[in-house]
């Protein structure tokens, strides 16, 4: 038997690892709410930025969360190009043709990382890396808090940028009703781009606040979208404020599961919940039937 306090704890933790799922989960829904496919490029796309955080961080001693600035505005413009100049034009309209594209896209890449870095586990080691925050009897790690507060900033920023901003207006035009959008002047292939883009941004963010706590290696990925396309599922295809409460859901699952199950059994609540989801509702808690 456990203690309550041993109970909340974990519930608590959870939330802290499951924000940053969120955030993985993030760009996936957003790419799939605008231009309604699955990018199977996440994930080595993840990995491909946690590697640029390693690398910066061991050659010139960089902070990774001082690399948020430097990283986001990179992985930006790699997905605006990727998808303007390869998956734009290499699917010619046809949603199976964009599928392959990005399959392909997710094996160079793991493949060009594993020629770089080798197939070796690796880490990040900062003065915060292994310090918590004790508030009554429970422990926090410090990383993991920072992680928090650094998704929910993004994913209030990235709300407010679709709410408010003219390019997150035509963002959400296109997600609607791609003919009406582009019938009064919007630019789909530009918005599309765009989208990438940002997908791919929230995977650098998401990069810099994973480093101080996870290891990376050229396969890492995979295990993080598989994550974010159940906490997709549950929060419904296509909702950020569904990808956010998602994550802390599945963070929360993923904890209690560790706790009852041993950490080795962990991840089994995340697959039952992705399961249980599709049986009974598989629109997930946010998403709206098509």
């Amino acid at each position: 038997m456990y203690s309550m306090n041993i109970v909340v704890e974990a519930i608590l933790n959870g939330m802290l690892t499951g924000s940053v799922y969120a955030l993985v989960a993030l760009g996936l829904t957003l790419v799939y709410g605008v231009l309604h496919i699955i990018n199977f490029s996440h994930g080595a796309m993840l990995a491909a930025a946690m590697f640029g955080v390693l690398t910066l961080n061991q050659a010139f001693g960089l902070d990774p969360y001082l690399q948020i600035p430097i990283l986001t505005p990179l992985l930006f413009v790699a997905g605006y190009a990727i998808q303007r100049f390869v998956i734009g034009p290499g699917s010619h309209g046809k949603d199976e043709n964009i599928l392959m594209i990005t399959l392909g896209i997710a094996i160079v890449i793991e493949n060009v990382l594993l020629a770089i870095f080798r197939s070796d586990i690796r880490s990040i080691s900062t003065d915060y890396s292994f310090n918590v925050f004790e508030i009554g009897p429970f422990i926090f790690s410090q990383a993991r808090v920072f992680g928090l507060a650094g998704s929910v900033v993004t994913a209030v920023l990235l709300w407010f940028f679709l709410a408010r901003s003219d390019t997150g207006k035509a963002i959400r035009a296109v997600s609607k009703e791609k003919l009406g959008a582009s019938l009064v002047g919007i630019n789909v292939k530009h918005v599309y781009a765009v989208t990438f883009g940002i997908g791919f941004a929230c995977l650098a963010i998401a990069a810099c606040l994973l480093l101080p706590t996870f290891y990376v290696n050229p396969s890492i990925g995979g295990a993080f979208v598989l994550v974010a396309f159940t906490v997709v599922v549950l929060g419904g295809m296509g909702s950020i404020v569904g990808a956010m409460v998602g994550g802390l859901i599945i963070g929360v699952v993923e904890s209690l599961s560790g706790l009852f199950l041993g950490e080795s059994l962990g991840q089994i609540g995340i697959f039952l919940t992705f399961i249980i989801v599709l049986l009974f509702r598989p629109t997930g808690l946010f998403g709206a039937k098509a």
